[in-house]
């Protein structure tokens, strides 16, 4: 891979306790392919030269929250997309591992197939967000071709590498138990699963949309329900346990 030593971060969040095991601090990678109809982060979908940074700096401000990652804790690469610029990633993983620091890559698993071995060489955990399981029905939510993501998915087995499954539930779209069976039937065969999340989509993002002079792709769309979105969670946990005692 080709090195660059130079990416672009938007910001750093702290002491991050849900973007993957213990304490992290979560570094978000500004640019984005994708155009999922339900992103709240419309803001990030293009990077800013305001945004640059050398992989350097960036290790040295992680650096600075060392102490309170513990054990299992460390830093979060998400987005935008991280695997947008892959070379950064990678030099940026690479970095943080020399350190002793746990890497761990949110990602929809869209970016450049002949990177995915190196950055996966450096990443210990996947939050691997699942947009859609068949090709029409993934185009529509995000503008882009599956077999990408497949072949990201299809290389994080080969490297091993844990995962946690996390899936944007949308009413109307996806909070049905038809959608929680599929994903069931896709995920059970999966090694190294170690959590799977329903997150219920939300509207907190509808206003960045006017801020930039897009119009809203899931306009009058109310928010998910979060008890319901706990229940369809619970039926596919149990739906993949029954599967894999089955086979």
């Amino acid at each position: 891979m080709k090195q660059s030593r130079t990416g672009y971060v938007r910001k750093l969040e702290s002491m991050g306790m849900v973007d993957g095991p213990g304490i992290r601090t979560i570094a978000f990678l500004s640019g984005c392919p994708l155009r999922c109809l339900f992103c709240h982060n419309p803001d990030m979908w293009r990077t800013d030269p305001a945004d640059e940074i050398t992989v350097e700096a960036l290790v040295d401000k992680l650096k600075r929250y060392k102490p309170y990652y513990g054990k299992d804790g460390g830093v979060t690469f998400c987005g935008g997309e991280p695997l947008n610029q892959p070379e950064f990633l990678y030099e940026a993983m690479k970095a943080c591992k020399a350190e002793g620091i746990s890497t761990c890559l949110d990602t929809s698993g869209f970016g450049r197939v002949d990177t995915f071995d190196d950055i996966l060489s450096v990443t210990d955990t996947i939050l691997y967000d699942i947009k859609g399981l068949e090709e029409k029905k993934y185009r529509e939510m995000t503008s882009a071709p599956l077999r990408v993501t497949q072949q990201f998915l299809e290389k994080a087995q080969a490297h091993n590498v844990p995962i946690w499954i996390r899936v944007v539930i949308v009413p109307g779209f996806h909070d049905n138990y038809q959608y929680m069976n599929e994903l069931a039937d896709y995920i059970a065969p999966l090694n190294n699963i170690e959590r799977i999340e329903l997150l219920p989509y939300h509207t907190m993002g509808v206003n960045k949309y006017e801020t930039i002079g897009k119009e809203y792709p899931l306009e009058g769309v109310p928010a998910m329900n979060k008890d319901t979105c706990m229940e369809l969670q619970e039926y596919l946990i149990n739906k993949v346990d029954v599967i894999r005692k089955s086979n």
